[in-house]
């Protein structure tokens, strides 16, 4: 069984929404996705449960394919100069 990884970030309590607030960043297979979650809940609250509730809601939006930031990361030449993505072919009018 593959156990998907959580990351926490940003966790607050908004006392004006009774709510705990939080970046809440899933890593799978295919990368990392973050959503921003909430749950209404007392400020007597244990983390230990709003952390449960915040997972929860991570997990269920994530499944659905809820709008989220995704996360890329990016490589660096072999000569360590900058991301792939930046790299213009040798035989191009630009790269001069």
């Amino acid at each position: 069984m593959y156990t998907i990884p959580l990351q926490f970030s940003d966790v607050i309590y908004n006392a004006a929404n009774q709510t705990f607030e939080a970046l809440v960043t899933v890593h799978d297979r295919s990368g990392a996705r973050r959503y921003a979650c909430a749950i209404s809940a007392p400020i007597e609250m244990e983390f230990e449960e709003a952390a449960k509730g915040l997972s929860t809601q991570a997990m269920r939006r994530h499944g659905r394919g809820d709008l989220g930031s995704i996360l890329k990361f990016s490589r660096t030449h072999a000569n360590g100069q900058g991301p792939q993505a930046d790299a213009i072919p040798q035989d191009h009018p630009q790269a001069a």
